[in-house]
């Protein structure tokens, strides 16, 4: 077996994973590297490797910086199945279709600059038509349930606990001369006991793991006392008869955010102000969480399914779905909450949300989730007073906080403990992925301390042999 880490290698973004497997290629991952506009679409243009020689792909989640770059291998001659949760495989549905016309929609405003500077237009990276060809080759599998990808190697999807249909993978592979491997690919952990999704499954007895680290620095907060803050947050914004501007992934942390307002509501710890979900995607992505109740926790399952209630549906929330309903809100007065796409703040409806409110002193700009480097979310997250949004430059004069719970993604301790059934003595090959350099590297150490010898931390193109 051999291993090339290509994307998501010392960074977040544009996950990909190449497995030599008994003379197959497996690419685990597919995603879009996110920044710099330039610097990403080169990236994401091309491939390292020829699509066509790819024999497989196994995708972990939804998520655009694992799934995003998908149409564009398969533009270039990918014709493999490509096996994914069934709730990946429908959300996939529509979080690529949105991708194509974002870019779409990108490339058209790159191209009115190049042609004033007498450059030759670019093409977007896929098409609507590229996502529809690559639809086709996916195949829905269920959780804990073997299947043979080829003779010799038989993979296993596992509750990720991330966002809906997410999935670890073990792949249990007999390589020539009766050797045998367990490897497992964590995907995005989620954190245990969080709404709406299970708590992930452990992977376990593993002789290899690719491992992600996008918290490996860090604790979080306890749910209890995230509601606390949360409710403290919305009243004191609201007090003020500010906006507070929430930029949300549409799958998974906008449902998650919902839900716990939904909650707050109920038990009168916020005032009853309109909530708006500004997102085409994030409405359509809801429906599919509404489809499938198998992939909810014991509590949103009960709600759900045997009260008859809508987690994600109450009285003060409004879908907003078309671009007059969402400019309205520019003119509509304080207090209330609007949540939108995208989470980095690189597209999406979030863009004119920021533009009209962030030169406001009243609200509030609340992050609640991770942003890469080089991203508008980063730089507001990071606190620089001026910045640009569709090329103009606006005075940051809102407050801005952020609130890591919200996230996704497992913190230190909870990676910490994912491994606790493996041993030390088997598990000597452990690569960390999906984090920068002061994220990965604290957890490293600590992963030594506990014992585990062999912990690496790929470079982009690195190759290991197992």
């Amino acid at each position: 077996m051999q291993i090339q880490f290509i994307g998501g290698a010392r960074t977040v973004t544009g996950s990909q994973h190449l497995l030599s497997i008994n003379g197959k290629k497996i690419l685990l991952e597919c995603g879009l590297f996110q920044g710099r506009r330039k610097e990403t679409y080169e990236k994401n243009k091309s491939f390292i490797f020829n699509p066509a020689e790819i024999d497989t792909l196994i995708l972990s989640h939804a998520h655009i910086d694992h799934s995003g770059n998908i149409p564009n291998l398969v533009k270039n001659g990918f014709r493999g199945p490509i096996f994914a949760t069934a709730a990946t495989v429908d959300l996939c549905q529509i979080m690529l279709r949105d991708s194509a016309h974002l870019q779409e929609r990108d490339i058209e405003w790159v191209n009115k600059k190049r042609k004033k500077k007498k450059l030759d237009p670019i093409e977007a990276l896929y098409s609507f038509e590229d996502v529809e060809t690559a639809m086709q080759q996916f195949i829905g599998v269920q959780y804990n349930y073997p299947i043979e990808i080829y003779p010799g190697v038989t993979a296993t999807f596992q509750d990720a606990g991330h966002i809906l249909g997410s999935a670890s993978i073990l792949l249990e592979v007999e390589e020539s001369g009766s050797k045998k491997i367990r490897f497992g690919f964590t995907g995005d952990i989620g954190r245990p006991e969080m709404p709406v999704v299970r708590t992930p499954d452990l992977l376990r007895n593993l002789d290899v793991l690719i491992m992600e680290s996008t918290y490996g620095n860090r604790l979080h907060s306890q749910v209890e006392e995230v509601e606390e803050e949360l409710a403290s947050v919305v009243n004191k914004c609201c007090d003020e008869d500010g906006k507070i501007i929430i930029p949300a992934f549409a799958v998974g942390r906008t449902q998650l955010l919902v839900y716990m307002l939904h909650k707050l509501f109920d038990q009168n710890r916020i005032p009853q102000v309109p909530i708006y979900v500004d997102s085409p995607l994030a409405v359509n992505a809801t429906n599919i969480f509404r489809a499938h109740p198998e992939c909810f926790d014991r509590e949103t399952y009960r709600i759900f399914v045997q009260n008859g209630d809508d987690p994600f549906g109450f009285e003060r929330l409004t879908y907003v779905s078309t671009v007059d309903q969402s400019k309205d809100l520019n003119e509509k007065p304080g207090p209330m909450i609007i949540i939108s796409a995208s989470g980095m703040a690189e597209g999406g409806r979030i863009l004119h949300h920021l533009a009209n409110n962030i030169g406001n002193s009243k609200n509030l700009v609340l992050f609640v989730g991770y942003a890469a480097q080089h991203t508008l979310a980063r730089r507001l997250m990071e606190g620089q007073e001026r910045v640009k949004i569709f090329g103009e430059e606006f005075k940051v004069k809102c407050k801005v906080k952020v609130m890591d719970y919200f996230s996704a993604h497992a913190d230190q301790g909870e990676l910490l403990d994912y491994l606790r059934l493996n041993n030390t003595d088997r598990l000597k090959n452990l690569f960390l992925v999906h984090g920068e350099e002061e994220q990965a590297l604290p957890l490293r150490e600590k992963l030594v301390q506990k014992g585990f010898q062999n912990v690496s931390f790929p470079l982009s193109g690195e190759k290991f042999d197992i």
